[in-house]
């Protein structure tokens, strides 16, 4: 396939996640993306409602990774015969999406994103107009060289893309972003009690706000050995400091 047709299918996956339905989740998104391979070969009306037919499967992946996975499918939709067998294609599609999902989750919402999210909001601590710009150039380089590498070596490889994922590490890298974004975040806060404490530590010891911290911590793991939401805990921590912020205007009141 030319150039020109591979980058027509690579910019219509972008939108793989915007017809997104509770029946079959992303499969408008991924058949509309192969169009232009039935666009450019001249095959029989059946074949073209056969493709389109195998293509509006139920299909849920990462966002990210679908693109690796639309080269995959494309290669081997382009070098099947006509009336071959189409059981390895829904094979190679339907046994990749869960496990590209969980890879793709694990690295870009779970670890990447909060990194990107933790190292803004320190730009903002410290007075930065171009914070929310900072989070762009941390996260948007990443899923766009994850989805043009993955792409294009997923159509070179057909169904043996997935040593493409492989090569990439994601789980690996995974880990040691989450080590960076953990390390950002004790500097943050090591910064926050230093500056932003300084009222507090003049009515209580240095020592005492330590060990207060040190016990909403211990309090928090144990609420959630105990099966307690961590949505309800994030929710309770801004309660919490929404009451406290207001400490100023009741004294203020008073």
């Amino acid at each position: 396939m030319k150039r020109g047709s591979l980058l027509k299918i690579f910019w219509r996956t972008f939108f793989i996640h915007a017809t997104l339905n509770f029946r079959r989740m992303q499969n408008l998104g991924f058949a509309y993306a192969m169009i232009p391979l039935l666009q450019r070969r001249k095959i029989p009306d059946k074949e073209v409602e056969g493709v389109l037919v195998r293509q509006l499967q139920m299909f849920n992946t990462n966002p990210y990774l679908a693109h690796p996975l639309v080269g995959s499918i494309l290669k081997m939709e382009e070098d099947r015969r006509e009336g071959e067998d189409p059981a390895p294609i829904m094979a190679v599609k339907q046994s990749l999406m869960g496990p590209y999902a969980a890879i793709g989750d694990t690295f870009f919402w779970g670890a990447l994103r909060p990194c990107a999210g933790i190292c803004s909001a320190g730009l903002v601590w410290l007075g930065c107009a171009f914070a929310p710009l900072a989070f762009l150039l941390i996260y948007s380089p990443a899923q766009s060289l994850v989805r043009w590498r993955g792409f294009f070596e997923g159509y070179s490889s057909g169904k043996q893309g997935i040593e493409c994922i492989r090569r990439m590490d994601l789980p690996g890298i995974s880990g040691r972003v989450r080590w960076l974004a953990l390390a950002a975040l004790c500097a943050g806060s090591l910064w926050f009690l230093r500056v932003g404490y300084q009222g507090v530590a003049a009515e209580a010891p240095g020592c005492a706000v330590a060990a207060a911290m040190l016990a909403v911590i211990l309090l928090c793991w144990w609420l959630v050995k105990r099966g307690v939401s961590q949505v309800y805990l994030l929710y309770g921590a801004a309660a919490l400091a929404m009451i406290y912020s207001t400490r100023g205007l009741w004294l203020c009141w008073k």
